[in-house]
C-alpha cells in the first residue's frame, strides 16, 4: 500500500507547507503546524464508496441556474426534547451535523442520550461512546430512567471502523461522543490533536451529507471556552451549540453560535436533576430574583434571544471607589459597552459615576447580546446609586445612543406581550417601540426619546 502525502498546515491562518517547523512562515506563530493528509479527490471518492456509504453515483457536474432548481422545504424531524428542538431550529435537518461543545459535567452527554431515549422507535439511533464502556454508557441510561430496547452503542475509536458499522446498521441519527478521542488510521498522530481531529470530523461530515444522517459531535472546550481543535471545525458543520451554565446551578443553557438551518442565538432552557436534563417551559420565572419587596439596584429587561422573548434581572452595585481608577465589572454584558454607557448617563442625564466603582450582573448566568440592555441598565445604576428601588412590577427595554436618545428594538410588541403575560403594570420603552394608545393590555407603556425622559419616568 503507497504511503499518504501529507501536508503541514497551520492552525492559525491555513498556511500549508511541506515539511514541519517550528514558526509559519505566513503568520510567524510558534508550534501552529499539524499533520494533514492530502488526498487526491479521486482516490477520496474512491474510497467513500469502498467504505459503502456513498450517496448518489458520481456524474458529470455542471452549472445549473437556481430557477431550475426546485426549492423544496428542509425536511425535519422532532427528537422529542421541546428545547433542543427549538435551538435546532425545530428539529434535526436529514443529513445535518451538529457539534455541540460544553465544560466537562454540564450535561452534553445525558442530552444526547436522553434525545436517543426520546426518539425510541420513531427513528434509529446509535452512540458512539470513545470515553466510557458500553456497561457505564448503560447504567446511564437507567438512572436517567430511558428505556433501553430502542437504544444502540458502539465502543469505538476508529473513524474507518465506525462508519463501516454505520453503514451496515444505516441509524437516522448517530451520536459521536467525542470528536477529541476519535482517530483516523491515516494519520500516526495522537488522537485529539488538531490533525485527527479535523480528518476525522470531514470523513463523518462526508458520511452525513452523502447517507442523510444526522451526526451529533461532542466537543471538548478550551480554558478560554472555545471548542479544542482546530477552528476549521466549526466551519464544517451546519450548527454548534454550546452548554452554558454556572457552576452550583442546576440550570443549563443550550445556545445556538451557528445554524445554517435555524435562528442563531436561539435559546434552550434545562434544569439538572437525578432524572436528567428537564425542559424549562417558562425561562423568565428563573431569570427573575424572587424579592421580598422592592431592591435598589435592580431593574427588569425584556431581552430577545433567537425567537424567544426573555424576562432577565440586571442587577447593580454603584459604591464609593478607594482605587484612582474606578472599576467597571460586567457579567453577562460587554464590559466595554458599560464604560460608554455611564459616559453617555453622565453628559446627557447629569449623573456621575467617575468615582464610582460599578458592578453589573445579569441574573441567571445568562449571557445578555443585544443594545436592548442599555436603558436597564443606566436605570439600575442610577437606582443603585441613590439607594431608591424602582417603581415596582416595571420594565424597560431600548439601546441609548451616545446623544442620549433611546432608539427602538426590534420586536417591540413581542416584548409588550410577554411582560403583559408575567403581571408586570409598567413599561419604559422607545417611543417607537410604544402602542398608539399608550397601553399595551394591562400594561401601562410609556414612550421616551430621550435618556432624560426615563430618568424623569423612575423618579
Amino acid at each position: 500500500m503507497a504511503k499518504a502525502k501529507t501536508a503541514y498546515v497551520c492552525s492559525e491562518c491555513g498556511a500549508e507547507h511541506g515539511k514541519w517547523q517550528g514558526q509559519c512562515a505566513e503568520c510567524g506563530v510558534w508550534n501552529s503546524l499539524s499533520e494533514f493528509v492530502v488526498e487526491p479527490a479521486k482516490a477520496a471518492g474512491n474510497g467513500a464508496r469502498r467504505g459503502g456509504y456513498a450517496g448518489a453515483a458520481a456524474g458529470a457536474s455542471r452549472i445549473t441556474p437556481l430557477t431550475e432548481v426546485a426549492a423544496g422545504e428542509t425536511s425535519r424531524s422532532r427528537v422529542g426534547i421541546g428545547e433542543l428542538d427549538r435551538v435546532l431550529g425545530g428539529g434535526l435537518v436529514d443529513g445535518s451535523v451538529v457539534l455541540i461543545g460544553g465544560d466537562p459535567g454540564i450535561g452534553k452527554s445525558t442530552l444526547l442520550l436522553q434525545m436517543l431515549g426520546a426518539l425510541g422507535d420513531r427513528m434509529s439511533g446509535v452512540y458512539v461512546t470513545g470515553e466510557e464502556s458500553l456497561a457505564q454508557v448503560a447504567s446511564r441510561a437507567q438512572r436517567l430512567g430511558l428505556p433501553l430496547a430502542p437504544l444502540q452503542a458502539l465502543a469505538e475509536t476508529c473513524v474507518e471502523r465506525i462508519l463501516e458499522r454505520a453503514a451496515e446498521a444505516r441509524p437516522r441519527v448517530l451520536v459521536i461522543d467525542s470528536i477529541q478521542t476519535i482517530w483516523t488510521e491515516l494519520l500516526t498522530a495522537a488522537p485529539g490533536s488538531v490533525s485527527q481531529v479535523r480528518e476525522s470530523a470531514a470523513k463523518l461530515v462526508r458520511f452525513a451529507k452523502e447517507s442523510g444522517t444526522g451526526v451529533f459531535l461532542v466537543g471538548h472546550v478550551t480554558k478560554e471556552g472555545g471548542i479544542a481543535g482546530p477552528r476549521v471545525l466549526e466551519h464544517m458543520v451546519d450548527a454548534v451549540l454550546y452548554f452554558e451554565g454556572e457552576s452550583g446551578s442546576r440550570f443549563r443553557v443550550l445556545r445556538a453560535f451557528k445554524n445554517r438551518f435555524g435562528a442563531v442565538n436561539e435559546l434552550g432552557v434545562f434544569a439538572m436533576g437525578d432524572k436528567g436534563l428537564r425542559e424549562v417551559p417558562n425561562p423568565s420565572a428563573i431569570f427573575l430574583s424572587a424579592h421580598s419587596g422592592p431592591t435598589p439596584g435592580s431593574a427588569v429587561m425584556v431581552t430577545r434571544e433567537g425567537t424567544r422573548p426573555l424576562l432577565v434581572e440586571v442587577q447593580a452595585l454603584v459604591d464609593q471607589s478607594s482605587l484612582g481608577n474606578p472599576r467597571r465589572v460586567a457579567l453577562g454584558l460587554e464590559q466595554n459597552r458599560l464604560a460608554m454607557l455611564l459616559a453617555v448617563l453622565h453628559r446627557h442625564g447629569g449623573v456621575a459615576a467617575y468615582d464610582q466603582d460599578v458592578f453589573i450582573n445579569v441574573v441567571g448566568g445568562i449571557r445578555v447580546q443585544e443594545t436592548a440592555a442599555d436603558l436597564p441598565v443606566l436605570l439600575a445604576v442610577l437606582s443603585s446609586l441613590r439607594d431608591r428601588p424602582l417603581p415596582e412590577k416595571t420594565v424597560a427595554f431600548g439601546e441609548v445612543g451616545l446623544s442620549g436618545e433611546i432608539r427602538p428594538v426590534p420586536n417591540g410588541e413581542e416584548r409588550l406581550k410577554e411582560a403583559a403575560t408575567h403581571g408586570f403594570a409598567r413599561a419604559i420603552v422607545p417611543k417607537a417601540n410604544a402602542p398608539k394608545k399608550g397601553r399595551y393590555g394591562e400594561l401601562e407603556v410609556v414612550a421616551v426619546e430621550r435618556l432624560a425622559e426615563a430618568l424623569d419616568a423612575v423618579r
